[in-house]
């Protein structure tokens, strides 16, 4: 059974040309602590997991402080460290350099913040920044807004997915602009559209997929849910129906009823 029909071993999210069977990518912030961090990556099913470079403890082994990266299985998940926190172009790039440094990964989640309560980017930063980081030899993730424009200016960087909020970050309102990630998807075809922030519960989730979004990238919808352990399954399953749903392509919406046994070849 091939991927139109339904099938979910054969519609994995390549990135970069890297395969990953889960389209969630989960975060390891605001988590009560990092055993209930590492049974929500469990949970969610995901195989990409985002750390922040300037917020996790780097130095691991004996005599080290605990870090949360003694809880990570390295070998089951593909860590994709991100500069969380940066509000320069400069400072992500120097970011992303420890990350490789240290061993995380040449993969980077961009992120430059330009606005300290909103946490939206600043997208000319951003680009500077991608245009650095792809040049040093890094597979860049950029977080942006849902401008069809900006997208194309991030691809001709060499950005390697296009990343746009559908609400502010940690906010948990859902998408709020479904027009823009439909029109991002028809316009961004050749790398992955990957909604971040804002997702609140599994029907944002659903929804962002059911838009055409080829992955969703979340943390504070789990961490900060009552039950995070069954928030992060029910995350998974949302972004299984909702990619499922957007295959299988919705009825059309009519204003009138249709109705269900149609009146034809009915015994009088």
């Amino acid at each position: 059974m091939d991927a139109i029909n339904g099938s979910q071993h054969n519609d994995a999210l390549i990135i970069a040309g890297r395969t990953f069977q889960s389209r969630l990518i989960v975060g390891t912030g605001k988590y009560k602590s990092f055993q209930e961090n590492a049974d929500c990556i469990a949970a969610s099913g995901a195989d990409m997991v985002t750390v922040a470079v300037r917020r996790v403890n780097l130095e691991r082994g004996p005599g080290k402080d605990e870090s949360l990266l003694d809880y990570i299985d390295s070998a089951k998940y593909f860590l994709l460290p991100n500069t969380a926190g940066c509000y320069t172009a400069e400072e992500a790039i120097r970011t992303a350099h420890l990350g490789r440094e240290v061993g995380l990964s040449t993969w980077v989640k961009l992120e430059v913040i330009g606005d300290q309560a909103t946490l939206y980017p600043d997208v000319q930063a951003t680009l500077e920044a991608t245009r650095v980081l792809v040049r040093d030899g890094f597979t860049v993730l950029p977080y942006t807004t849902d401008d069809v424009v900006f997208a194309k200016r991030l691809l001709d960087a060499g950005a390697s997915a296009v990343m746009p909020l559908g609400a502010p970050i940690g906010s948990g309102l859902g998408i709020q602009n479904p027009a823009n990630i439909r029109i991002l998807r028809e316009m961004i075809t050749t790398v992955p559209l990957i909604v971040d922030a804002g997702v609140g519960t599994a029907s944002d989730a659903a929804f962002a997929m059911e838009l055409g979004a080829d992955a969703v990238l979340m943390n504070t919808g789990i961490a900060a849910a009552q039950n995070p352990i069954l928030m992060a399954e029910a995350m998974k399953n949302a972004v299984r129906a909702g990619r499922q749903a957007y295959l299988a392509g919705r009825m059309p919406k009519k204003l009138y009823a249709t109705a269900s046994s149609p009146l034809e070849g009915v015994v009088r």
